[in-house]
């Protein structure tokens, strides 16, 4: 996807992960957010042909390659486009409690176990000051690691691509959960869809 980016079809219905994000936190996440990274980017971009074939994960990849002048706004809105678009990749109504086998036992391997990597990821979205991201990530090694970033940075500006993140910023979860990050993070590993983590794992490779 490229200039003119238009905003990702969600792939179920806006109450469809109730009770765990609730109907009116998508709609206004998904229609309104989401919106707003997408039309804000493309506004960018309007003058700067040379990147209108440019992919947003191309543009988040190789920043230094931006014209500075709207570096920071591809950063900001690049990253909340292309965050935003995985995120609802990543989950699904009635989700899957567990990993598929391959994912399973990758993250045995590099983290102990499943339920350790959930405490790894679940901590680093909790302890995340202000707003930002959690993510499972490859990194430029192969290997599964979990990492956090503020505000709309993506991890595939540091050399790493998100397979698996949870949005912390207080839009995605304030109207249910106020500020009870933590009770959201619990709820939102019951709408992780791993067959969709492991297709993306698979595509790093």
């Amino acid at each position: 996807m490229a200039y003119p980016f238009q905003l990702p079809e969600l792939g179920y219905a806006s109450d469809a992960l109730e009770p765990h994000i609730d109907t009116r936190t998508m709609e206004i996440h998904y229609g309104k957010h989401h919106q707003a990274y997408t039309n804000n980017l493309n506004a960018a971009l309007e003058h700067h042909p040379e990147l209108h074939s440019h992919s947003g994960e191309q543009l988040l990849i190789d920043l230094s390659a931006v014209p500075e002048d709207i570096r920071g706004a591809v950063q900001n809105n690049g990253g909340g486009f292309v965050n935003h678009k995985l995120f609802w990749e990543i989950m699904a109504p009635d989700g899957s409690n567990s990993p598929t086998e391959e994912m399973s036992g990758l993250l045995n391997g590099s983290f102990g176990s499943f339920d350790q990597f959930k405490q790894t990821f679940s901590a680093a979205a909790a302890t995340q000051f202000g707003s930002g991201w959690s993510w499972l990530v490859v990194d430029s090694d192969g290997r599964l690691q979990v990492m956090a970033t503020a505000n709309q940075d993506s991890p595939l500006s540091c050399g790493c691509v998100p397979i698996l993140g949870v949005d912390v910023w207080e839009h995605a979860y304030y109207l249910n959960y106020q500020n009870r990050r933590p009770d959201y993070l619990a709820a939102f590993w019951n709408v992780v869809n791993w067959t969709a983590v492991s297709e993306k794992y698979s595509q790093t490779k």
